[in-house]
């Protein structure tokens, strides 16, 4: 794999691209935020079953990876800001449909073709086109380090946005709003916020957009020259994400509790404590990055945290176990600002959008699958087979990007 040619510099970046992509970022994350708390909720209230509830879901996240393939991989030749203003009006149509209609058909269209967060998590063609237009206009050098901000950004939006979801309901029915008109009122909040995006895209500068070659060139879902190299890196991070399946948090809360017994309070002070060392061990591999180069930082930090992983269920008591998955946690996410810099390093300019897409649509695919397995994982708790089987393939996955990475030049090791 080498990055290829850069092509001749285009506009200058405006002084405001950089603070406005930090901005939607972070309304993005905070409206998803506050969503998540309270669709389930809605959804039961105003009559669906569980089974449609579920379905529900299921077709909301599949539409939305479907969504974001198809405008991620055209969004360096249709426009980067054309297609993320499109992506927020999809935001802005969902939330009118759901504000609207109490009915199970319009709703479930609604959520399939728009753009909706179930989980508070990222979806849409947002990340993958923001990041790349990161690289229009940031210096290679810088580009880990504002990645990696971008990244914690996004983590304190959605927690705040949680809270406001769940105080701001819990006020409102205070002062005398019924549930539904609560719940609605939340629904209409993230609409509103995919106008401000919409507004806020429209004035990001032309020095954003992807500078591609004269030439015509032979596209497979928006790549060229990078095909092969963006395939392979997608069939390694949806094993990564396969593997992950089998201990996201809440499972993980799940084993603590049946294995040791493990109450909320100390559930609760596991995740808390975890997710603020994830969120700092992020911000530390731009530091080790420049040092190290990317792969580097990706494969050694996150070959240990896998290690401890494995070690967590051969703990003898519930504090030791407690510990060793904490201190995985200070080194299991300084992949993650590393991995999107060294998508956005390795292929051609008129194709990070669609590599960025297709990256996120192969980890869906892998975290979405494991989850049929997990049953079998946790039949006997004692095992741990989850943190066994999760920690074993993260650790196959990482030496297998070494194998395919480790000659990788760009010039974020410049």
């Amino acid at each position: 794999m080498s990055e290829s040619p850069r092509p001749a510099q285009g506009p200058s970046p405006a002084p405001l691209d950089l603070p406005l992509l930090f901005a939607t970022r972070a309304l993005r994350m905070f409206a998803y935020g506050m969503l998540a708390v309270v669709l389930a909720l809605f959804l039961e209230r105003v009559g669906l079953s569980r089974t449609q509830i579920g379905l529900l879901f299921a077709l909301t996240m599949f539409g939305d990876l479907i969504v974001s393939m198809w405008l991620t991989t055209r969004a360096d030749r249709f426009g980067r800001r054309r297609t993320l203003v499109v992506g927020a009006m999809l935001m802005l149509g969902s939330s009118v449909a759901f504000a609207l209609s109490d009915a199970f058909w319009p709703l479930l269209v609604a959520a399939t073709i728009g753009i909706l967060s179930p989980s508070g998590n990222e979806v849409g063609p947002f990340l993958p086109v923001e990041q790349a237009s990161f690289a229009e206009v940031v210096s290679p050098d810088r580009r880990i380090g504002v990645i990696a901000w971008y990244n914690l950004t996004g983590y304190l939006a959605t927690a705040l946005g949680a809270l406001v979801g769940g105080l701001g309901t819990h006020r409102l029915q205070a002062l005398g709003w019924s549930d539904l008109a609560s719940f609605r009122a939340v629904i209409v909040a993230h609409g509103t916020v995919g106008i401000a995006l919409a507004i806020a895209y429209a004035c990001l500068s032309p020095a954003i957009e992807a500078r591609a070659a004269k030439e015509t060139r032979r596209l497979w879902l928006g790549l060229h020259e990078s095909r092969n190299t963006v395939l392979r890196l997608c069939a390694l991070f949806s094993l990564d994400a396969f593997a992950g399946g089998f201990v996201m948090q809440s499972l993980i809360a799940y084993w603590f509790h049946v294995r040791w017994g493990a109450n909320e309070a100390q559930l609760g002070g596991m995740m808390f404590a975890s997710n603020l060392c994830a969120g700092a061990s992020a911000l530390l591999a731009a530091r080790i990055a420049k040092r190290f180069g990317l792969v580097a930082t990706m494969v050694f930090s996150h070959l240990p945290s896998n290690v401890l992983l494995v070690l967590v269920p051969f703990m003898p008591n519930l504090e030791l176990a407690l510990a060793v998955l904490v201190l995985r946690f200070c080194l299991s996410q300084m992949d993650v600002p590393t991995r999107q810099a060294f998508m956005i390093a390795v292929v051609a300019p008129d194709e990070r959008s669609a590599a960025g897409g297709l990256a996120n649509v192969a980890r869906s695919v892998g975290t979405t699958l494991a989850p049929l397995f997990t049953g079998l994982a946790f039949a006997v708790p004692s095992l741990g087979l989850p943190f066994v089987i999760g920690g074993g393939l993260k650790i196959v996955y990482d030496l297998a990007l070494w194998r395919s990475c480790r000659s990788v030049t760009f010039p974020e090791q410049s």
